[in-house]
C-alpha cells in the first residue's frame, strides 16, 4: 500500500509541474497587456512601460515562472493587479464559498443518485426502472442555469422562502450561510445526480449478473442481502470515478451558477479576472483548480485500493 501511495504521489507531482508549465505558457501567449488595459489605449508608452515594470511583467519569462512557482510553494501567489491585495487572500475568501457549495451539491447528488440507481437496477425493466431512466434523462437535458432561474422564480420570488442571490458571509452564522447555498446547490446537484444515478444503475446491473451473485443467492441469502453485502461494494468502482469527476467539476465549473446567484466564489473570481486582464489571479486560480482535480483523482485512486485490494498490485 505504501508503494502504491508513493507512486501515486510521484504522478501527482509530475502532473502539477506539467500543468504549471502549460498554464504559464498559455497565459504568456494571450495577446493582451494588463498594463495597457489598465491605463487605456491612449496611455503614453513610457507610462505603460513604468506600470509593466511595477507589476513585474517586463522580466525574463523563465525567471518569472520560477518566481511564481517558488511563491506558490511558500504560500505567496502574488498581488492582484486590479484589487491590489494578495491573491492568496482572494483565494481563501472565495474558496470559503465555492468549497462548501461544491460539497453541499455533491452530498445532495449522492443522496439522490445512489438509492435511485439501486432501486432502478433492482427493478430492471419495470415501471420504477423506466421512471428513473426518464427522470434522469430529463435531469441531464435541463440546463442547470435555467433550472437555477426557475428555482429563484418559485422559491425566492413567489414563495419568498430564500433570497434571490448573494451570500451573507459565514460571520452571520452557519445557518444563514447554508440557507444562501441551498438553491445553488440544488441547481448544481440536479444534472450530477442524474448522471450518477444512471452510472449506479448500470454498475449494479453488471454486478448482479455476475456468477458470485448467483452463488450468494444459492447459499440462501435474500436478494436485499445480496445487493447490500455483495453488490453495492463491487458496483462502487465506476461510481467513485464519477463522484471524483463531479466534485472537480463542481469546484471548477460552477461559474454560471455563481453568477446567477451572485455568489462570490472562485468561478466568479476567475470570470472577473479574465475580463479585467488580471492575469496573476487567472494563473493562480487555474492552478488551484488543477491541484484540486489532481488531488481528488489521487483520493479516488486510494479509494479504489481500499475497496478492491487487487488494484494495489495491478
Amino acid at each position: 500500500m505504501l508503494t502504491f501511495i508513493r507512486n501515486r504521489l510521484l504522478t501527482l507531482a509530475a502532473s502539477l509541474v506539467v500543468a504549471s508549465l502549460v498554464i504559464f505558457t498559455v497565459i504568456e501567449l494571450v495577446p493582451s497587456d494588463p498594463a495597457q488595459f489598465m491605463l487605456g489605449l491612449n496611455a503614453a508608452p513610457d507610462t505603460v512601460a513604468a506600470l509593466r515594470n511595477e507589476l513585474g511583467l517586463d522580466g525574463n519569462p523563465i525567471r518569472r515562472y520560477f518566481q511564481w512557482i517558488g511563491g506558490m510553494l511558500s504560500g505567496d501567489f502574488g498581488t492582484s493587479y486590479t484589487y491590489q491585495v494578495p491573491v492568496s487572500t482572494l483565494l481563501v475568501d472565495r474558496l470559503a464559498v465555492s468549497l462548501p457549495l461544491a460539497i453541499f451539491a455533491l452530498i445532495l447528488a449522492i443522496a439522490i443518485a445512489l438509492p435511485t440507481g439501486m432501486i432502478a437496477a433492482n427493478r430492471r425493466g419495470k415501471t420504477a426502472d423506466w421512471g428513473v431512466i426518464g427522470l434522469t434523462q430529463l435531469g441531464i437535458a435541463i440546463p442547470n442555469f435555467w433550472f437555477a432561474m426557475m428555482l429563484v422564480v418559485v422559491f425566492a420570488i413567489h414563495l419568498n422562502w430564500f433570497s434571490a442571490g448573494g451570500f451573507p458571509g459565514w460571520e452571520m452564522g452557519i445557518g444563514a450561510g447554508i440557507k444562501a447555498l441551498i438553491l445553488p446547490a440544488i441547481a448544481l446537484a440536479l444534472p450530477q445526480a442524474s448522471i450518477l444515478a444512471r452510472v449506479m444503475r448500470s454498475a449494479m446491473i453488471d454486478v448482479l449478473d455476475q456468477d458470485f451473485i448467483r452463488t450468494a443467492r444459492a447459499k440462501g441469502l435474500s436478494r436485499q442481502q445480496v445487493i447490500w453485502r455483495h453488490g453495492f461494494r463491487n458496483a462502487l468502482i465506476p461510481v467513485i470515478t464519477i463522484i471524483g469527476m463531479q466534485f472537480s467539476f463542481l469546484i471548477a465549473g460552477a461559474i454560471i451558477i455563481e453568477n446567477v446567484f451572485f455568489l462570490p466564489g472562485l468561478g466568479r473570481l476567475v470570470f472577473q479576472a479574465i475580463t479585467q486582464r488580471d492575469l496573476i489571479v487567472v494563473e493562480s486560480v487555474v492552478m488551484v483548480l488543477v491541484f484540486t482535480v489532481i488531488a481528488v483523482t489521487f483520493i479516488v485512486d486510494l479509494a479504489y485500493a481500499i475497496i478492491d485490494p487487487r488494484l494495489r498490485t495491478s
